[in-house]
C-alpha cells in the first residue's frame, strides 16, 4: 500500500494539505517589506485548526531566503537563552560575530575571542547579535508554538518589544489558543501584543477539500462533495476522515464511528474540559433546540441576554461556535453536538 497522504499528527505538514496561500501570504509580504507594518503576528484557531502547519509553511518560505534567519523556540524553556544559544550556533553568523568581537564564552556559548571582555549578561549579547546581523541587511524570525503567558514567555516578550524599538530586524511569530493569547494581551508592560495582527484561521475551502478527495479517493463530484461536508472545513478532520478511509479502504459513510473516536480521542475531548458549565449549558441549547436564533437558544439554555453574549462571543473566538447569518448561531466543528450529547449524558 502506497504512503498515506493524510496525517494525524498536530503540527507535522501532511502529503495532502490545504494551504492558506492569501492570509500567509499576507504575514510574509509584510516582514519582508522595506519598512514592515508590524514586526510580530499571532496566528490562532480553535485546537486542530491547523496553526502550528500554517506557521511552518510561513516559516520554511522565509528560510529560503538567505537574507531569513529562521528560530524556533520552545515555550517551555528560557527563550532568550535559546534564541542566544541558537544564534551563536549557526552556521554563517559565528565568523559574522566573530568579526564584531562578540566574546560569549562567559555565557557557555562556545564563542570565545583572545583579548575580547567576555559578554556576561544575556540580554547585552543578544542585543549586539541582533545589532550586527541587522547591520548585514539579515533578518531573524522568532517562533513560537503554543504561547502561553508563562513567566518565561512574558520576559521574552517584553525584551523583544524592546529590540524592536530599538530598530533590530527581529521578527516574531507565534501560535495559540484564544485564552492563552487574550491572557498574554492582558500582561503588564506587552501591550504591543494587542496591536499585533491576528491571523484567525478559519475553516478551509469545502471545494478545496472535496478537490482533495474526489482526485485521492476516485469519487464523484456529488460523493466528494458530501465527504467535505461532514468535515465542515475543520483542518484536523480533514486530516481524519481521510486518514481512516485510507487505512481501511471503506467509503467515509462506513467509517463515522471511528471517525467520532478520532475527533473525541484527538481534540474534543480537550477542547470539552477547557469549557466552563455555562459553556456547555450553551451549546448543550445548540444541540437540542431545533430554532438556530440566538433568542431561542438563549431560552433553551435559561441564561440572561448580558450572561448570553458575554459566553456567545467567547465561544465565538474560541472556534467552537459559528453565526451563519446574523442573529443565529451553529456548532462550528463536525459531529461535536453527537460528542457533546454523549457528554452531557454522562456528567
Amino acid at each position: 500500500m502506497n504512503q498515506n497522504p493524510f496525517t494525524l499528527s498536530f503540527g507535522k505538514e501532511p502529503l495532502s494539505f490545504i494551504a492558506r496561500d492569501s492570509q500567509n501570504q499576507e504575514i510574509i509580504d509584510s516582514f519582508t517589506s522595506d519598512n514592515p507594518g508590524f514586526q510580530a503576528c499571532i496566528i490562532t484557531g480553535v485546537r486542530g485548526s491547523g496553526k502550528t502547519v500554517a506557521m511552518t509553511s510561513i516559516a520554511n518560505e522565509l528560510a529560503s531566503d538567505k537574507r531569513w534567519i529562521v528560530v524556533n523556540l520552545n515555550p517551555e524553556l528560557n527563550l532568550l537563552n535559546q534564541l542566544a544559544a541558537e544564534l551563536s550556533n549557526r552556521k554563517g553568523l559565528i565568523e559574522l560575530f566573530k568579526d564584531a568581537k562578540i566574546n560569549l564564552s562567559v555565557l557557555g556559548f562556545g564563542l570565545e575571542i583572545d583579548g575580547e571582555p567576555p559578554v556576561t549578561d544575556i540580554v547585552v549579547a543578544l542585543r549586539r547579535m541582533l545589532a550586527k546581523i541587522t547591520k548585514e541587511g539579515k533578518r531573524v524570525l522568532v517562533t513560537v508554538d503554543e504561547a502561553s503567558s508563562t513567566p518565561q514567555f512574558r520576559e521574552f516578550a517584553s525584551q523583544f518589544q524592546i529590540f524592536m524599538r530599538e530598530g533590530l530586524s527581529v521578527f516574531l511569530l507565534m501560535t495559540g489558543l484564544y485564552e492563552n493569547i487574550s491572557a498574554l494581551q492582558d500582561s503588564k508592560n506587552l501591550t504591543f501584543l494587542y496591536r499585533a495582527p491576528k491571523l484567525e484561521l478559519k475553516p478551509l475551502s469545502i471545494v478545496l477539500i472535496a478537490r482533495k478527495y474526489k482526485d485521492i479517493f476516485n469519487l464523484s463530484e456529488e460523493e466528494a462533495l458530501a465527504m467535505a461536508n461532514a468535515t465542515k472545513g475543520y483542518s484536523f478532520a480533514f486530516q481524519a476522515l481521510g486518514y481512516i478511509c485510507w487505512q481501511s479502504q471503506k467509503p467515509w459513510k462506513e467509517v463515522l464511528t471511528e471517525y467520532d473516536a478520532k475527533l473525541e480521542d484527538f481534540v474534543y475531548e480537550k477542547i470539552w474540559s477547557e469549557l466552563s458549565l455555562k459553556d456547555r449549558v450553551i451549546i448543550h441549547a445548540v444541540c437540542s433546540s431545533e430554532d438556530s436564533s440566538v433568542e431561542a437558544i438563549r431560552n433553551q439554555a435559561g441564561i440572561d441576554s448580558n450572561s448570553f453574549t458575554v459566553y456567545r462571543n467567547r465561544l465565538l473566538k474560541r472556534g467552537i461556535i459559528t453565526s451563519p447569518t446574523y442573529g443565529h448561531i451553529e456548532l462550528a466543528l463536525p459531529r461535536f453536538a453527537e460528542f457533546a450529547k454523549r457528554q452531557i449524558a454522562m456528567d
